[in-house]
């Protein structure tokens, strides 16, 4: 598990270099897509955008799923038991909906569509109580480690016996785990000086991220062990598979419940070494800084929405304003509505695999706009330049083809299959609509620009 943080780290560095010299390029809205569209037409510009919706939707699903189940164990511990068909989805015994997902993705459509907007001030305590929760975990934990617990330190290879259940595999999910610093590489042309402070920004949060995600790992790890979920034959089960779901509700109700079935896994670490008190003191940081990550997932992609439907490929009335809220509110309601089904029936480990598909998609295509444009536009003004970029971009090209290979082949399959939906939407209305194709614009950068509405951006670390 700290092998695969530090693989995803990396990619997710060299990646991060190679987005940050679009952003200063093409400082509008509109993220990956805006990029491509610049670069490489419509076409592709279309796929990236299409893929984009995995990224941000799914992971605006996934994430609400995970607070889901720290809302669940905070009422448990408080003696308020909420029925299992209403707390997790029909993929495990016993579970129909997970309602409270289904609800806080409502709530925060329904906040982003009336136009309320989080402060810097807000932001800064949100990441102070992450912070702060993860370095109290870390403080609790470290000194209980047992090195035991730690041999073998890499059971499963760095492939595994089937791709997926090795480092290397665990790495392309927990790609998840550092999406967001894109908060950095897009304000590269604000950036005071941003050949210097662009690259300090975007990899000094990354080391610390993965700091961090290390520490928390060997906390958890050395204190309760790696706990695997095995059949009858000792074969793993995957994560987010009906039989694992069986299989941890069989332990749960022998009352043997492994770290690795847990809803809310570092409260659970914590009140498993003895500290209860802290574990629901981890619970309430999650539930509270949580949402903060939906807000802006849900903002990410009501934004790629509405710049595609100015530029005529999706219906333009779902860039309609609302003229008292002042928001894009018909496609905000659309997402929201379809996020909530997705949090509502799908485990957080299959969300995560199926945003990191379309992500990993999205990375690769800048690396290759980068490179590109560095051939057929070299004079163009740059304010921040990739450094070493015929060695970065190929890095990050091939590390997010690596990533994709070893995901699940549900994951994989996800994509081009809606890749081909896409396509299929893309030539049946986008094709004829553009407004670029029809010629009535003729710089699509000059009308990019996302509604007018404050949303600070927030890293989902």
């Amino acid at each position: 598990m700290m092998w695969s943080f530090i693989i995803a780290g990396l990619v997710c560095a060299v990646a991060a270099l190679c987005y940050s010299e679009l952003a200063s390029m093409v400082p509008v809205s509109g993220s990956a897509y805006t990029y491509t569209y610049a670069v490489m037409g419509e076409l592709l510009a279309w796929m990236v955008g299409w893929a984009l919706i995995l990224e941000y939707a799914v992971a605006a699903s996934a994430v609400s799923v995970g607070w889901s189940g720290y809302f669940v164990g905070l009422l448990a511990n408080a003696g308020i038991q909420l029925p299992t068909a209403l707390t997790i989805g029909s993929y495990a015994p016993g579970g129909l909906i997970n309602l409270p997902a289904l609800v806080i993705v409502l709530l925060v459509t329904f906040l982003l569509m009336i136009g309320t907007s989080e402060s810097a001030k807000v932001n800064a305590v949100l990441v102070a109580i992450k912070v702060s929760a993860l370095t109290m975990f870390i403080v609790l934990t470290l000194p209980m480690m047992q090195g035991q617990n730690f041999d073998p330190f890499l059971p499963n290879g760095w492939f595994g016996e089937s791709r997926g259940f090795g480092a290397v595999g665990a790495a392309a999910s927990i790609f998840f785990a550092y999406v967001g610093f894109d908060a950095v590489s897009t304000a590269a042309e604000e950036t005071k000086n941003p050949q210097r402070n662009v690259p300090i920004g975007l990899i000094g949060s990354l080391a610390i991220c993965t700091i961090f995600y290390l520490l928390v790992a060997a906390g958890a790890i050395g204190t309760v062990g790696a706990q695997p979920i095995v059949d009858a034959a000792g074969n793993t089960l995957a994560p987010g598979s009906s039989a694992f779901a069986a299989q941890c509700q069989t332990l749960l109700t022998a009352g043997k419940e492994p770290l690795v079935c847990s809803h809310e896994a570092l409260a659970f670490v914590l009140r498993t070494i003895g500290h209860p008190a802290l574990g629901n003191v981890i619970g309430i940081a999650a539930f509270l800084a949580l949402p903060s990550v939906i807000v802006i997932m849900l903002f990410g992609q009501t934004r790629i929405f509405f710049v595609m439907a100015r530029d005529g490929l999706l219906p333009e009335k779902l860039a309609t304003i609302h003229p008292k809220w002042k928001t894009p509110h018909i496609v905000t309601a659309k997402t929201g509505v379809a996020v909530s089904v997705f949090a509502a029936f799908l485990p957080v480990g299959k969300l995560a695999d199926i945003s990191n598909s379309g992500t990993l998609f999205a990375f690769l295509m800048v690396a290759v706009a980068v490179l590109i444009l560095r051939r057929t536009d070299p004079d163009r003004h740059r304010p921040f330049r990739t450094p070493l970029v015929w060695i970065v971009a190929p890095l990050a090209i091939f590390g997010c083809l690596g990533l994709f290979y070893n995901l699940p082949l549900e994951a994989k399959l996800v994509l081009p299959v809606w890749g081909g939906l896409g396509l299929l939407l893309y030539f049946a209305y986008g094709y004829g609509k553009s407004h670029v194709g029809r010629g009535s614009i003729e710089v699509h950068e000059s009308d990019a620009d996302a509604p007018p509405q404050p949303v600070p951006p927030i890293s989902d670390h």
